[in-house]
């Protein structure tokens, strides 16, 4: 038996015994991750150097850009070369810097999901007050906010995580440093606390779900009052994709996090971790440029 001031390292979960196989799993994590890095640096740099795309619905996908940058960054490079060297190893202050890191960059990004649901709201059911209500102050303001939440979630919870005692071993079942993983190894019933702030932060997380499908419906009740085809498509195209990502980013997140114990397995908790953490920043580039045909042109325009 171990306590947490005797550990100084934490072994990942290796994601196959073989070699052969973990070297597969670098270059597919490498892939992704250059799938991901190519996209939204696509993206940033479009929004940057095109000043006709300096609105508020650009500026906030040049943060959400910046946020899926940074949260797989955080992640996939230590488990690409934990891979390739066949090493398990994570020091106790890089997997607390690295959960840290993590939930600073995926809390953002759920707020400025729900921003960016806000702004299209305001821009199809508000048209009027659009300039009123989101000039470039109040989305500084605002972006600035959905940092700040971010990082004072993310050092709560990882001052609160790290804070536990630990005597169940080192060895985290996942190929990041994760809060569920880290509780597991909790030796007593002060684990509760985290679990308890675990459920509060899910019912804010669940309210900002219900604002952005309570938006999505007054935007497709307002879009279907229009009576140009066009107007209809450009509404729907911009608020469909968003829904989706959110609904994917949430109900994963909310799963790997909440779910009993009972029904948690390594292969389910690896799925789960994927699906929201790996994913998103992936196809997030794809679905937001895929049927927007401003950036779709902007973006041409650049490369060629």
């Amino acid at each position: 038996m171990s306590n947490s001031s005797s550990i100084t390292r934490f072994l990942l979960l290796a994601l196959s015994d073989r070699w052969e196989l973990q070297l597969l799993h670098f270059w597919l994590f490498l892939g992704i991750y250059l799938a991901a890095f190519l996209g939204n640096g696509l993206i940033i740099t479009t929004i940057a150097w095109h000043h006709h795309l300096h609105t508020p619905m650009y500026f906030f996908l040049l943060n959400l850009s910046l946020t899926d940058l940074g949260s797989i960054s955080t992640i996939l490079p230590k488990s690409m070369a934990n891979s390739l060297w066949d090493n398990r190893a994570i020091s106790y202050t890089g997997c607390a810097a690295q959960l840290l890191f993590f939930v600073f960059f995926i809390t953002a990004e759920y707020c400025l999901l729900t921003i960016m649901c806000y702004d299209r709201y305001v821009a199809i059911c508000r048209p009027l007050h659009y300039g009123t209500l989101l000039g470039s102050r109040a989305c500084v303001h605002m972006a600035a906010a959905a940092w700040a939440t971010g990082f004072l979630y993310a050092l709560l919870h990882t001052a609160n995580t790290f804070s536990l005692p630990l005597c169940q071993g080192n060895a985290v079942d996942q190929f990041f440093c994760e809060i569920p993983q880290i509780l597991k190894l909790s030796c007593s019933l002060s684990y509760l606390r985290e679990l308890g702030l675990l459920v509060v932060s899910a019912f804010f997380l669940f309210g900002c779900f219900v604002f952005i499908v309570v938006s999505c419906v007054q935007i497709f009740r307002a879009v279907l009052r229009i009576p140009s085809q066009q107007g209809r498509h450009k509404a729907f195209s911009t608020c469909l994709p968003h829904l989706a990502v959110v609904s994917l980013f949430i109900s994963t997140g909310m799963f790997a996090y909440l779910k009993p114990s009972s029904i948690s397995s390594p292969s389910l908790d690896l799925v789960l971790a994927v699906l929201y953490s790996v994913v998103p920043p992936a196809v997030n580039p794809l679905i937001y440029s895929m049927r927007n045909q401003e950036l779709k042109a902007a973006l041409w325009k650049l490369i060629s």
